[in-house]
């Protein structure tokens, strides 16, 4: 005999799931190592004075940078940086390079526009089992990167992601014009997540982007809009351009207001944040920045003095500086500005205390 269409008694009841979903752990995305590459050169204030009108005194003054590291050779690029990273961190985590998930590389120098610098950073550092892609958000870069690898992590599908932020700075800085050339270096840093069941890791997160900013800090030629041609090569236009006036000010703004809402809205005060990490771009915003946020000086992470701004790899270094010091549970905001605009704020808890 025929069921009715109306008769459901043959459809097994759907079950309640309510009671599972509310015991089952929320997976954490958290550090569990750090590596940097830094190039040997080293161009400090006094070598800048002999190509350009500036001294060490200004440089100082300005920005608090007395030197930065530059890659030379022929035929490096920001995969060389980025994949010397990745090897030191596989090496010192233990981890196979096989056993990588997915590795996001955040770059405005990217080796070419097409294949991703991730593609040749995977191949250098013999991720053979990782997919990728680059990301591309200036010096907010690493922040970005990070909150988006986060996310593969929490899924449950991915167990171990790592993050590059590299930048060879020194390709597209103007060596003739002293209110950049001075501000900026190469570095490359890698970053390992994986998953945690406890309360450590990534545990917030704040992003914004403004097109608006798109006339202050950018570069000029080389996409889609004004591809290149022997007229914007004469013309300097593939150089970063900055006003710096314009970023000076909204960049203290957005990076204390989004900073300070982070520690609002977690019940984070200067007393019980252990480290303060911002983007190194120029030692008076981050001073006034941490006024701003309440932060005794001895609370803010700074090095800018040592490698000057090395966009999406700043945070990361001064994470990799800060490693044999910090202990697993400490609180840590990071905030960073860039062009785009671009701007976020992260708030996590370090995973693990230094074994060196």
């Amino acid at each position: 005999m025929l069921k009715s269409t109306t008769d459901r008694s043959h459809i097994p009841a759907k079950k309640d799931h309510t009671a599972n979903t509310k015991n089952m752990e929320r997976t954490y995305a958290k550090i569990t190592g750090i590596e940097a590459y830094l190039p040997d050169y080293v161009l400090t204030n006094e070598e800048l004075s002999a190509m350009v009108a500036t001294s060490d005194e200004w440089i100082t003054k300005r920005v608090g940078i007395k030197e930065r590291r530059i890659l030379r050779g022929e035929g490096l690029a920001t995969s060389d940086m980025g994949a010397a990273a990745v090897r030191g961190l596989l090496q010192k985590t233990n981890t196979p390079a096989g056993a990588v998930e997915l590795i996001i590389t955040a770059t405005i120098t990217p080796d070419m526009m097409f294949p991703a610098t991730s593609c040749l950073i995977a191949e250098k550092a013999g991720l053979q089992n990782a997919w990728g892609f680059d990301l591309s958000a200036a010096c907010s870069g690493y922040l970005f990167a990070l909150q988006t690898a986060a996310q593969f992590i929490e899924s449950g599908r991915y167990r171990k992601v790592v993050v590059v932020a590299a930048d060879k700075m020194s390709s597209i800085t103007d060596y003739s014009d002293r209110t950049t050339c001075v501000l900026f270096g190469d570095a490359a840093v890698a970053t390992l997540l994986e998953p945690s069941t406890e309360a450590l890791g990534l545990l917030d997160h704040e992003m914004h982007v403004d097109g608006s900013g798109k006339d202050f800090l950018y570069m000029r030629a080389g996409g889609s809009l004004k591809p290149a041609s022997h007229q914007t090569v004469d013309a300097g236009e593939h150089f970063v351009y900055q006003e710096g006036k314009s970023v000076f000010k909204v960049a203290v703004s957005r990076m204390a207001d989004v900073s300070v809402a982070m520690m609002q809205k977690n019940g984070i005060t200067p007393e019980n944040l252990a480290w303060y990490i911002p983007h190194q771009a120029n030692l008076r915003i981050i001073e006034a920045v941490g006024t701003r946020m309440g932060l005794s000086r001895e609370k803010i992470m700074v090095n800018i003095e040592r490698y000057g701004n090395t966009t999406a790899a700043t945070i990361p270094l001064c994470l990799w500086e800060l490693e044999p010091v910090l202990k697993a549970g400490d609180s840590l905001i990071l905030s960073a500005f860039g062009g785009g605009f671009t701007w976020g704020s992260i708030y996590l808890k370090w995973a693990y205390n230094s074994k060196g």
